[in-house]
């Protein structure tokens, strides 16, 4: 017999519903819910796939531990007792910093993964922390905080009010949308143009995306934020600049309008490569449309001047009247975000409050650049000790971050090494231990980080649709003792972990004057939560606590987990409205147009003004069956279009004497990979592309699909030297490379 299920797809950030088809314990097919309050039933080819996803046989089922250099099946006890072993004696013996933490991408399309690391780091104190943020989205973060006073303040665009959007960098019929999370983005696209709306797109690929634009911009690449600094040269300019609402809001207008005097369209044309009547163009429209937002991803993210890229966008969006209104960019409100605190002067957002001990590479957001994490392992030289230890969790670092070369053999010295990882991947390959969470069908599914981002606000929680299965471990308690051994605690029961951030934040929240439960008691509060689980409890606790929730029977309409889970399509909140000034937490209660950090590495991008370009650069690229470096291993999801290719214009390929299908030879500053060719006019004369996630040839990993079309890694071309400084983000795009007919 048969039955259906309902599941929160993890494989994106469009967070789609869908309804799965079970036989057994097993997923055998996967269709878009069309009464999901949010996605309304698109479903993409990866969700699509889920089935094959959650049942990939190169899964792993139990903890492996490296026993006479050998990774061998152990049991969960064996594996524990392993990690405390290994990891406290760095930690007692060297210090807290001495052991590294390595979040990846996965972690926010988990529950476990959104709610254990934070009391990992707490308990271990460790300021080795490096994510996958800082090879993405980290100059965004860095640029809200030091526009609005929180890095997690991420205005987005109101996709389905807006009457002109302009998109930076970004291919949401491919990616379907990062930092801004929208189920089925093609077809917000195609309603936006047919209510009358206009699209232009900024992009130096003809991508999907690009196609279906009014117009597309093929820059060159790297210069986006040379041209967003025209635009706003030109709002001034011609006294175009109307901030409208948001006038009590902002301050260092005039300052913002000097900073801003060299960049004229015509001093940017030549770099960008764009004519300055169009630059001039894009202004106009912007600042004439009814409606309108800026919107860019990781194509003006990871370059040289990525978190300039960043904030100009917000400014385009305030100067023209744009942000916090309907059909501009807004801030979302997510049902787990904590209880809103009156609007007033925050404490601000700081960068640079430690650094890395080689480089002296400064932190952002807590996070050390992901591109240093071979030269902590690697080189003694510096304050401090170096990384002796590494707790990996879901991340593939080999593959995603600059010289996985260097990094492989970094790993390969490590005094202990844990992976919390489903596959034996390129980095997992090198652990001590190995602890492999169940597929997502036996997992509870909660956004809590996308719907922080998402273009309309709602709420949805879907349970396993498949039992855990027998000698599996849940993720939770995973982490959960994970956090426990590492902090010197193995042994006790990991109902403790929850139980001990139950307790802090219900007693923190009856201190504060604004919070729906102030002055009660903590411990009747938390009786009063509910769940299976301890995640469970947690996320009760939070939308309880949260802008929607019931204030533990102070609003009896209000959130709570049984109401969401008599729920089980969501419960939509409505669309985005105003929130300014609760919000900003920057000191001054405003926000803060040109901070200090963002007017100090200004004369950094006029100095590109003068910069010859290189003959060629290399610039990424996304696929719609694909995400990152995990989903290579399906089958399903490889094949056609998604292939490890270089991309080359074919004024380029006849230049070079490069054919079509022929191998090249591509080399950069960390390496050279030879990869076949692929002629076409997407990309624009001067510009190749390779993708991101490929490389599966090493030995020692279990990715059996993956290896028989390995690819190559595209991050090998890089020497991790490029870096934008104020974020610490890894340049990707438009690095100079060479390339050759390979014999």
């Amino acid at each position: 017999m048969s039955r259906t299920a309902l599941r929160i797809c993890p494989l994106c950030e469009a967070t789609c519903g869908l309804t799965l088809t079970i036989e057994g314990t097993r997923v055998t097919g996967a269709r878009g819910d069309r009464e999901d309050v949010f996605s309304k039933g698109f479903i993409c080819p990866k969700g699509a796939s889920f089935g094959a996803v959650d049942s990939d046989p190169d899964r792993l089922r139990t903890p492996l531990v490296r026993r006479d250099g050998e990774l061998r099946e152990a049991t969960w006890e064996e594996a524990f007792d392993a990690v405390a072993a290994g990891l406290r004696p760095v930690v007692e013996g060297h210090g807290a910093d001495s052991v590294g933490v390595v979040l990846g991408n996965p972690n926010v399309h988990t529950v476990a993964g959104a709610l254990y690391p934070p009391v990992l780091l707490a308990g271990l104190r460790t300021r080795s922390l490096f994510t996958a943020s800082t090879v993405d989205q980290m100059p965004k973060h860095v640029s809200s905080g030091l526009l609005f006073g929180d890095a997690n303040a991420i205005p987005v665009p109101d996709l389905d009010h807006t009457d002109h959007l302009l998109l930076i960098g970004a291919n949401p019929l491919e990616s379907n949308g990062s930092l801004c999370t929208a189920p089925d983005f093609p077809g917000r696209l195609r309603a936006l143009k047919a209510r009358g709306g206009h699209l232009t797109v900024v992009d130096p690929r003809r991508t999907r995306t690009a196609k279906l634009a009014d117009r597309h911009l093929a820059i060159r690449p790297g210069t986006d934020a040379l041209l967003l600094a025209a635009m706003v040269h030109t709002l001034f300019a011609e006294d175009l600049a109307d901030l409208a609402h948001l006038a009590p809001h902002v301050q260092d207008l005039d300052e913002l309008r000097a900073a801003m005097g060299e960049f004229t369209p015509e001093a940017v044309a030549e770099a960008c490569d764009l004519d300055a009547d169009v630059i001039r163009t894009l202004a106009r429209e912007l600042a004439a449309a009814p409606t309108a937002a800026v919107y860019a991803r990781i194509g003006s993210c990871t370059v040289a001047h990525g978190t300039l890229a960043s904030w100009l966008v917000d400014v385009l969006n305030i100067l023209t009247g744009n942000l916090d209104r309907p059909g501009g960019a807004l801030f979302p409100q997510a049902a787990t975000d904590r209880t809103p605190r009156p609007a007033g002067p925050g404490r601000g957002f700081a960068l640079g409050r430690w650094h890395s001990r080689v480089r002296r590479l400064a932190e952002a957001k807590g996070e050390l650049p992901l591109s240093a994490l071979a030269e902590e392992i690697d080189t003694a030289t510096g304050e401090g000790e170096p990384v002796r230890a590494l707790i990996v969790v879901a991340a593939n670092p080999v593959l995603s971050a600059p010289d996985g070369n260097r990094l492989d053999k970094a790993l390969g010295s490590l005094d202990f090494m844990v992976s919390v990882d489903p596959y034996l991947n390129e980095t997992s390959r090198h652990a001590h231990v190995v602890l492999p969470p169940p597929p997502p069908s036996q997992s509870p599914h909660h956004d809590f980080a996308f719907n922080t981002l998402a273009v309309r606000n709602q709420v949805r929680y879907t349970r396993p649709a498949v039992p855990l299965e027998p000698g599996r471990m849940a993720e939770s308690e995973i982490l959960a003792r994970l956090v426990l051994a590492a902090t010197g605690m193995h042994g006790a029961d990991p109902a403790a972990v929850d139980a001990l951030v139950i307790d802090q934040t219900l007693g923190k929240a009856v201190t504060e004057p604004y919070s729906p439960v102030h002055g009660r008691d903590p411990r009747e509060l938390a009786g009063q939560l509910t769940g299976e689980s301890g995640p469970e409890r947690r996320l009760d606790m939070m939308l309880r606590l949260g802008p929607y929730g019931d204030g533990f029977g102070a609003r009896p309409d209000g959130l709570s987990l049984a109401r969401l889970l008599a729920h089980p399509h969501g419960i939509d909140l409505g669309p985005l409205r105003p929130r300014l000034p609760q919000p900003l937490k920057t000191r001054s209660g405003k926000v803060e147009l040109l901070p200090g950090p963002i007017a100090a590495d200004l004369p950094r991008l006029g100095e590109a003004l003068r910069e010859r370009p290189a003959e060629l650069v290399l610039v990424g690229r996304r696929h719609l069956r694909s995400n990152n470096s995990w989903m290579h291993n399906v089958p399903a999801l490889t094949g056609g279009s998604n292939r490890c290719t270089l991309h080359i214009h074919p004024k380029d390929a006849a230049r070079l004497g490069v054919r079509d299908g022929a191998d090249v030879r591509v080399k950069g500053a960390g390496g050279e990979v030879v990869a076949p060719a692929e002629v076409t006019d997407a990309v624009r004369p001067g510009v190749v592309s390779l993708p991101h996630g490929w490389g599966h040839d090493r030995p020692g990993t279990r990715l059996g699909h993956a290896s028989t079309a390995p690819g190559v890694n595209v991050n090998q071309l890089l020497d991790g030297s490029l870096l934008d400084p104020l974020s610490g983000n890894a340049v990707l795009n438009g690095v100079p490379v060479q390339l050759a007919a390979s014999p």
